[in-house]
């Protein structure tokens, strides 16, 4: 393993992740609400699209990443209407406490619903091709495989230690909620997120085909 490249990648992975958006919204609101698991769950799910996209750019995929950026409308009108479908899921629930189901949490509905919207998200391949390309972490041809294994772990490690740190932080004050409290936050981030999500909805009739 290209200890360089690992190091690089974590700090990419961390860098990328680091930013509050729709994810990390999801992210809090439901450590918040169904617990730290639930929320970590949401967070590696992130973490797995954006392992897929630095493999994408870190092994130089061009056919791959041409088509979805080719694709970026589509992907960008998909992740928008799922993004829109979580936020008025989110608006209406009521935290698993008051519902009585805290032992039933889906973790891997929490999982995929992040690693769907990431791989959605248009900025993100654009973003990993960019980066990468400008620090000259791209491996070309994908022959050098050690190196660009490397990059990835970095890139995936460094996005969940970011994930796992929010979880974790979160979780510590969520105790200091009420149910009352946790309804209100509950609308709050339902409201962001389909703020989030008419964002992405227009900006995928605006992306040209």
């Amino acid at each position: 393993m290209d200890s360089k490249l690992f190091f690089e990648g974590l700090l990419l992975g961390f860098s990328i992740a680091a930013p509050v958006g729709p994810i990390g919204i999801l992210c809090i609101r439901r450590t918040l609400s169904e617990g730290r698991m639930s929320g970590l769950a949401s967070g590696l799910g992130a973490a797995t699209a954006d392992g897929f996209y630095g493999l994408v750019a870190g092994f130089g995929l061009t056919a791959i990443s041409s088509l979805l950026i080719e694709q970026r409308n589509w992907l960008a009108l998909s992740g928008g209407a799922y993004l829109c479908y979580l936020g008025v899921k989110t608006l209406r629930s009521k935290p698993a406490e008051m519902r009585g189901d805290i032992e039933n949490i889906n973790l891997w509905s929490a999982y995929l619903s992040t690693l769907f919207l990431t791989l959605t998200n248009p900025v993100t391949i654009l973003s990993f091709v960019a980066i990468f390309a400008g620090l000259g972490l791209v491996t070309g041809d994908g022959s050098n495989y050690a190196a660009a294994l490397s990059l990835v772990a970095g890139v995936f490690l460094g996005s969940g230690v970011w994930w796992l740190t929010l979880s974790g932080v979160v979780n510590f004050f969520r105790h200091r909620f009420n149910a009352r409290s946790l309804v209100w936050i509950n609308r709050l981030a339902g409201v962001i997120l389909v703020g989030y999500a008419v964002v992405a909805l227009i900006s995928g009739f605006q992306t040209p085909a």
